[in-house]
C-alpha cells in the first residue's frame, strides 16, 4: 500500500502551547494540502522539556490534547508527536499519541526509557507498556527518542508484526551520529519502516540536529532533512516490508532458546 507522510521538524517555544499550536495548525494544513496521509511532530512538541512549569503545562494539556485531535478531524489526517500529559495516577508523562482522521485516540503509548542525562526521569513517570495501533496499512508501533538506543523494544514490535514505528524525538548535538546509526540499524535489524522526526532549535540547554528521516526495511534513507525547519514529505510503499522478510527471513531463522536477556 502507498502511504504519504509528512515529517514536521520544527523548533519548539519553550513552554508555549498556544504558540506551538498555531505552528503545528499550519503545518498540518501545509501537509493535508500535499496530499500526507500522515503527519508526525517531534517529542514534547507542545511544550518542550519545561522542567521549571511542568506542573501548571501539565494541568492544561488535556485542553491541549483535544485541540490537537481536533486539528487531526480538521485534516482529515492520522497525527502524531509526544506531549506532556497526565497518566491515570495524576502524573506528569511523556506521552505519543497517534490521533485517526476522525479525531480518535488510535494509539497511546507513555515513554518508558526515561533518559535521566536530560534530567527527565526527575519530573516524569514512566510508562508501563508499548503500544501497536493497526491501521489500513498494517500493525504500527509508537516510541519516543530515548527508546531508539533499546533494540528489544522495536524486535518486540517486530515480531508482533509491526511494519512501521513513529518515533518523535529530541535529540541534540553532539550525538548526530549515534541517531542516523542507530534509526538504521533498527530498520535493518527488524525489517519495518522507522519513521523519526527530530526537532531543531535550541532551549536554552541544548542545540538540537534535526535530520529527520524516514528509514526504509533495507536500511535506505527514504528522506532525510537537514538542520533547520522544514516540512518534508515522502511517499513510501508498505508491501517492502513483506518484500524483505521474505527474502531475509531472519524472524524465522532466530534461536530465542539460545539467547539470555535479563
Amino acid at each position: 500500500m502507498k502511504l504519504t507522510i509528512s515529517l514536521a521538524q520544527i523548533d519548539i517555544e519553550l513552554g508555549d502551547p498556544a504558540a506551538n499550536l498555531d505552528k503545528a495548525a499550519a503545518w498540518t494544513a501545509e501537509a493535508a494540502r500535499r496530499g500526507s496521509d500522515v503527519v508526525v511532530f517531534p517529542e514534547m512538541w507542545t511544550t518542550g522539556c519545561d522542567w521549571s512549569n511542568i506542573d501548571r503545562l501539565a494541568a492544561s494539556q488535556d485542553e491541549m490534547i483535544r485541540a490537537v485531535a481536533a486539528l487531526a478531524k480538521k485534516h482529515h489526517i492520522w497525527l502524531n508527536g509526544s506531549m506532556l500529559a497526565l497518566d491515570e495516577t495524576g502524573q506528569p508523562t511523556n506521552t505519543s499519541i497517534l490521533f485517526d482522521p476522525q479525531g480518535e485516540q488510535a494509539g497511546l503509548y507513555r515513554k518508558i526509557h526515561l533518559f535521566g542525562v536530560m534530567d527527565e526521569d526527575q519530573y516524569l513517570a514512566p510508562g508501563q507498556s508499548l503500544a501497536t495501533v493497526e491501521t489500513a496499512w498494517g500493525q504500527n508501533g509508537l516510541a519516543i527518542c530515548y527508546d531508539l538506543r533499546f533494540p528489544e523494544m522495536f524486535r518486540s514490535y517486530a515480531l508482533k508484526g509491526v511494519n512501521m514505528v513513529y518515533l518523535p524525538a529530541e535529540w541534540p548535538h553532539p550525538r548526530l551520529a549515534h541517531w542516523q546509526t542507530l534509526l538504521r540499524a533498527r530498520a535493518i535489524e527488524n525489517q519495518m519502516y522507522m519513521v523519526a522526526v527530530n526537532r531543531v532549535g535550541n532551549d536554552g540547554t541544548y542545540d538540537f540536529f534535526g535530520h529527520s528521516a524516514i528509514i526504509d526495511p533495507w536500511g535506505n534513507t527514504v528522506v532525510e532533512a537537514g538542520e533547520t525547519e522544514v516540512l518534508l514529505t515522502a511517499t513510501i510503499d508498505t508491501e517492502t516490508v513483506t518484500t524483505v522478510r521474505q527474502k531475509i527471513p531472519v524472524f524465522r531463522d532466530r534461536r530465542p532458546d539460545l539467547y539470555q536477556l535479563g
